[in-house]
């Protein structure tokens, strides 16, 4: 098993993003957190990727940030925290916004800025064993990774108050019926599950999909005229794209569209 605590693998146009600390839960450290952030910008900049995955190697998907460093820090802490923070939320930010799907395979339990990584995705797969804590407030740190947006957002303010304040527990079946994830499958499936959706989206007009996906980023601080004039432009531009020659063109002559 290598040591690098992120591997990155390339299937085709698939990349998969794996955390490799294991024996750590995949604790983020400042390493981990500088490869998750180098291999987010390759994965942005490189037009031959077409959809992106993230797991976790082990039991866990990811314990949150290393509570042994952050001991060892000592008064140091509050600019370890400062530069971990801003390391991490390179990487989401990239995640987030490229012009590609993401999508999260969620292996074990997901806590603190691994439940803001596991959440990131399109699709959120996650096996039956796995669960979801946000943990912060619990050792007295406030939230990181993105969490004060993203929770709101897919579980409504009352829920994300829950979760945050009261650091409740929240299993599979559970996410999955409050919006948190998109579904739970088993966990001796979940690889195989991952694998057909990845191969899906692929194959799919990633270009069309990326403006999607920008959309509904923008959608939450827009008016609903702004947001129209952001979908008509964003429209207009997708009809240049050779996606749109090639679907439309599929379409009419009853066959499968080819975007690669």
């Amino acid at each position: 098993m290598s040591e690098a605590p992120v591997l990155f693998t390339r299937s085709g146009p698939i990349g998969q993003i794996t955390l490799n600390r294991p024996a750590q839960g995949n604790a983020i450290d400042m390493v981990m957190a500088s490869e998750l952030a180098a291999i987010a910008l390759q994965c942005d900049a490189d037009e031959s990727i077409r959809c992106v995955v993230v797991s976790g190697l082990g039991r866990l998907f990811c314990a949150g940030g290393d509570l042994g460093v952050f001991k060892d820090a000592g008064p140091q802490i509050s600019g370890l925290l400062s530069e971990l923070a801003g390391t991490l939320h390179t990487a989401l930010t990239r995640l987030a916004r490229m012009q590609k799907p993401l999508l999260t395979l969620i292996n074990g339990p997901a806590a603190g800025a691994g439940l803001s990584l596991a959440i990131l995705g399109d699709v959120v797969l996650a096996g039956r064993s796995a669960h979801f804590t946000c943990a912060y407030t619990s050792i007295g740190l406030a939230p990181d990774g993105g969490m004060t947006w993203m929770l709101p957002r897919l579980v409504g303010l009352r829920k994300a108050q829950e979760m945050l304040l009261m650091n409740r527990r929240i299993d599979a079946g559970e996410a999955a019926q409050i919006g948190l994830i998109t579904r739970v499958v088993g966990d001796e499936t979940l690889a195989e599950e991952g694998a057909k959706i990845a191969s899906t989206l692929a194959l799919s007009a990633t270009r069309a999909l990326g403006a999607t996906r920008s959309l509904l980023l923008q959608s939450f601080d827009s008016s609903f005229e702004t947001q129209l004039e952001r979908e008509a432009r964003a429209i207009a531009a997708a009809g240049k794209d050779r996606e749109s020659v090639e679907g439309i063109a599929a379409f009419v002559s009853k066959r499968p569209p080819d975007f690669k």
